[in-house]
Order: C-alpha cells, then sequence, then structure tokens
C-alpha cells in the first residue's frame, strides 16, 4: 500500500514525464526512419542512439526543471492572492466568500452567512476564493523530489524506444522493433496510472497509447514529409 500511495502522489509526473519521454525518443526513430537515414552511409543506428540519447537528456533536464519552476510560480500566484485577500475590508472579503459560495451553488442568503463563518479562517478564505478564480494551492514542499520524479520518469520510460538500438549490434534495429517497445512502454504506463487511480483499464490503456501513438505517427509523417 505504501508504494501505490507514492505512485499516486507523484501520478502526475510520472504520467507527464514518462509520456513525453516515450514520445520524445520515437520521435526520433520514427523521423529518421520517415526520412530513410537508416539508408544513408550505414550510419542509421548510430544516429539514432546519439541523436536519441542527446535529445533525451536534454528534454529530461527541461521537465525537471520545468517541473521545479511551475510549482514556484503556482506557489508564487498563491501566495499572492492571499496578500491581496488580507489586504481586503472583512466586508469585501465577505462579498468575495459570497459570490464564490453562489457560484458553487449556494443560495444568496445562505452564502452570505456561511460567507461571515468562513471569513474568519484565512487559510479556508482564500482557498475557496481562489480556487473559483482558477488559482489552485501548490504544496509548500516536496517540489525538488517532485522534479526529480518528473526527470527520473522521462529517462526510465524514454529510454525503451532506443533499446532494440542499444541491443541489436551492427545490424541495427529497424522501425518494427522501435514500435514494439514503445507499445510496451506506453502499455506499461497505462496499467500504472489504471493501477494508481482506479479508472477502468480499458480507457487508461486507450487513452495512453492512443495519444502516444498519434504522437508518433506525427513525427513519422514529418520524416516522410522532409525526406
Amino acid at each position: 500500500m505504501g508504494a501505490r500511495r507514492g505512485v499516486r502522489e507523484y501520478l502526475r509526473q510520472i504520467v507527464f514525464g514518462g509520456n513525453d519521454g516515450i514520445v520524445t525518443t520515437f520521435a526520433v526513430v520514427a523521423g529518421f526512419s520517415g526520412a530513410g537515414a537508416g539508408e544513408v552511409a550505414g550510419i542509421g543506428t548510430a544516429a539514432v542512439i546519439v541523436f536519441g540519447v542527446a535529445n533525451l537528456a536534454a528534454d529530461a533536464m527541461s521537465m525537471g526543471m520545468g517541473e521545479w519552476l511551475s510549482d514556484r510560480a503556482q506557489r508564487d500566484v498563491w501566495r499572492a492572492g492571499r496578500t491581496r485577500l488580507a489586504a481586503m475590508t472583512r466586508e469585501t472579503r465577505v462579498a468575495r466568500l459570497t459570490e464564490s459560495l453562489r457560484d458553487a451553488g449556494l443560495d444568496a442568503d445562505p452564502a452570505r452567512d456561511a460567507a461571515r463563518a468562513i471569513e474568519r479562517s484565512p487559510d479556508l478564505t482564500a482557498r475557496l476564493v481562489l480556487s473559483t478564480d482558477g488559482v489552485e494551492q501548490a504544496p509548500e514542499e516536496g517540489a525538488l523530489a517532485r522534479a526529480l520524479v518528473t526527470f527520473a520518469a522521462f529517462v526510465a520510460f524514454g529510454l525503451i524506444p532506443l533499446l532494440p538500438f542499444f541491443v541489436s549490434g551492427a545490424g541495427g534495429a529497424d522501425l518494427r522493433a522501435s514500435a514494439l517497445a514503445t507499445l510496451a512502454a506506453l502499455l506499461l504506463l497505462g496499467l500504472l496510472r489504471w493501477r494508481a487511480t482506479g479508472i477502468p483499464l480499458w480507457r487508461s490503456l486507450l487513452e495512453t497509447v492512443g495519444l502516444g501513438a498519434l504522437c508518433a505517427a506525427a513525427a513519422w509523417g514529418a520524416g516522410a514529409a522532409l525526406a
């Protein structure tokens, strides 16, 4: 149960990083295949590995840093919103709360009575008012851990489409072998999402594999168009 809770806690980072890693590296394979690079001076396998690993390293760092910066930005927006609320008069805060509660479905009088009671709690006031404005509270702790999980998921899943090229030797691998490895990676990611969320298995697999396949087809098409 502890491991499952850990997966749930970082599910967004695992799915986001893992899916991006799979698509990024398979896009290199599909792009080279679409362009016919495997037939150019026999450098297809080496080129796929070099460009694939380079993309994997750069994009993994970018994803991890992006997750960390996104966390900081979300916290900054939240704190600025709380500061604005604290600077308002009590009646203005009550009015904002009343509006938020009415948007949630309460009638005017119950919403106003509830707002006067809730206004005594700055934390609850901020959560209700700012969430109505589309600002969600970011956890105060764990930004570095979420960034590292995003980075690790990107690398771990992103290596899978390249594995056939690492083990194929001089003979080289082809698009079909990498496509099968990519399919396995997407299925694994879909299963992980299903186990963590409890959504229907068919939906988790269909969404994960379907979107990944769409991105891979776009990469192959781009390579073929530029060949």
